[in-house]
């Protein structure tokens, strides 16, 4: 046992030993490759090191010439402008110079100016000494003076200018009877209607009410641009004067006066009035007038029965509501035209529902969008046309002031109904005070001498005179007629147009017994 011990022994000796042996060259090789890898490592170091080094002088290399190359740009642009400075200021110098040169001209020609208006003003004197002293003369020569013989003068012409002018305006007058009476009357009755003068103030402002008169300088604002923004805006004047807790709003368009006075009051309401705030509120309250425009449009469609209204005309019809004839709101009257239409349609066996949508866009001309100067019966015929409107319904529309040649049985009906709403007694602004007027027309007629009776008849559209025939001639009757209605036209306010007929009749009785 004990030899193979030991050969055990010695076996594992060497094992060991030669383990331990592999250990150590094992750590010496791997000492030898530490090595050489740190070796490698820091040559690879080195390298990129100097690679960056040489990026980062080329990267500087370039910003510095671009810096440079933009430094020498801005100095040319200063330079320039700099050169482009003094030539202004050379320039300014020049005309300053030529300028005080002008002014030096002037005022030595106003110098020799002044003294020649002073040697004007003594020849003047001079020549009215001599004319007044001709005057005296010719006032001794004459035994009148100068006051009596132009009084005098004055007269005569007068008189021979007053019977030529009354024998001139009857002649007129006939002509133009005889011509074009009845182009005539529609002219005026046009005429009267769209622009008259006693009524355009009541139609083109509204008052607006304010809480204190502090408001008013807030609406201003600094140096008016306040005021300005919100004119412009709007297209609507705005006029402050010293009524307290007043200002006025001024404006052919009732519905730009409607978004301009409801555009106010949101902005007095919120207290932040400066333009671009104005511009906000303008905009938005031009959209709600749209929409109470088509709104009310769709209601009276809808209260009156009529179908298949082309949207664009039931916005016409929306429009109305904000505008007046005569004082008479333009929808109301279009909804009892096309009432009336109805009953008489249904009264003579023609198309109800044609007469009533006729009677309804019979005047959606009035209220256009640009076209102003067209008539407003052919205006509502092309929209109607354009709309694809029932020929009939087009023809009544156009033809309800003869404006074209009636073609329908429907147009002489949607005539007569316009006719029946807009002169029946308080329909119109100031029908109310017919009587009056009346009384008015017919105290005037019996102030002439020898008028014995008038009456005026047709709710004061026509006025009648009774002359004295004894008192009186036909001269005098056709003079009475002429000055009497230009008296009415100048100092009394009335619809449409008065006739006057002055009646002188002689009767010569004879009895036989």
């Amino acid at each position: 046992m004990e030899p193979i011990v030991f050969v055990l022994a010695g076996l594992f000796g060497g094992l060991a030993l030669g383990y331990v042996v592999f250990v150590a060259m094992r750590k010496s090789q791997l000492e030898k490759e530490k090595k050489s890898i740190i070796e490698e490592a820091k040559l690879q170091g080195e390298n990129i090191k100097k690679d960056r080094l040489l990026e980062s002088k080329e990267k500087y290399m370039q910003l510095r010439s671009d810096y440079e190359r933009e430094t020498n740009q801005r100095n040319n642009e200063i330079l320039g402008g700099e050169n482009r400075i003094k030539q202004k200021e050379q320039s300014l110098d020049d005309k300053l110079r030529a300028s005080k040169t002008r002014e030096d001209e002037v005022q030595q020609k106003g110098e020799r100016l002044d003294a020649q208006i002073e040697t004007y003003k003594i020849k003047e004197r001079e020549v009215q000494k001599v004319l007044d002293q001709q005057l005296v003369q010719l006032e001794k020569v004459a035994g009148l003076s100068a006051s009596d013989a132009k009084t005098q003068m004055l007269e005569n012409i007068k008189i021979q200018t007053h019977t030529e002018g009354l024998t001139l305006a009857k002649n007129i007058i006939e002509e133009a009877k005889l011509s074009a009476t009845r182009e005539a009357k529609r002219i005026v009755l046009q005429t009267i209607q769209r622009t008259a003068a006693e009524t355009a103030i009541d139609n083109t402002v509204t008052s607006f009410p304010l809480e204190n008169d502090d408001a008013k300088g807030r609406i201003i604002g600094r140096e008016g641009r306040n005021i300005k923004a919100f004119e412009a805006a709007t297209g609507v004047e705005i006029l402050i004067d010293d009524t307290p807790e007043t200002i006025v709003l001024s404006c052919y368009d009732p519905i730009r006066r409607e978004i301009a006075r409801m555009s106010l009051e949101r902005l007095i309401r919120d207290g932040r009035i400066h333009p671009a705030r104005i511009e906000e509120v303008v905009e938005k309250t031009k959209k709600q007038i749209e929409q109470e425009v088509v709104e009310w449009g769709e209601r009276t469609v809808i209260d009156l029965g009529i179908t298949g209204l082309h949207p664009e005309l039931i916005r016409y019809v929306g429009r109305m509501r904000f505008r007046s004839s005569y004082g008479q709101n333009l929808l109301k009257h279009s909804r009892e035209v096309a009432r009336l239409c109805a009953t008489m349609a249904a009264e003579m066996g023609l198309n109800v529902k044609l007469a009533k949508r006729a009677g309804l866009l019979h005047d959606i001309g009035k209220c256009p969008d640009n076209d102003e100067e067209t008539p407003h019966a052919l205006l509502s015929l092309k929209l109607c046309e354009k709309f694809n409107e029932h020929p009939e319904v087009c023809n009544a529309v156009g033809a309800h002031h003869d404006e074209i040649e009636m073609t329908s049985l429907l147009s002489p009906v949607i005539q007569a109904c316009d006719a029946i709403s807009g002169s029946r007694p308080g329909a119109r602004r100031g029908d109310d005070q017919y009587i009056e007027r009346i009384k008015e027309m017919e105290t005037m007629a019996l102030s002439y001498p020898g008028v014995e009776k008038a009456y005026a008849i047709q709710a004061g559209r026509e006025l009648r005179i009774i002359m004295a025939a004894e008192k009186s001639n036909d001269e005098n009757a056709d003079t009475l007629a002429y000055e009497l209605s230009n008296r009415i036209m100048t100092e009394m306010r009335y619809p449409g147009q008065v006739k006057i007929t002055v009646i002188r009749e002689k009767r010569s009785v004879g009895i036989a017994k």
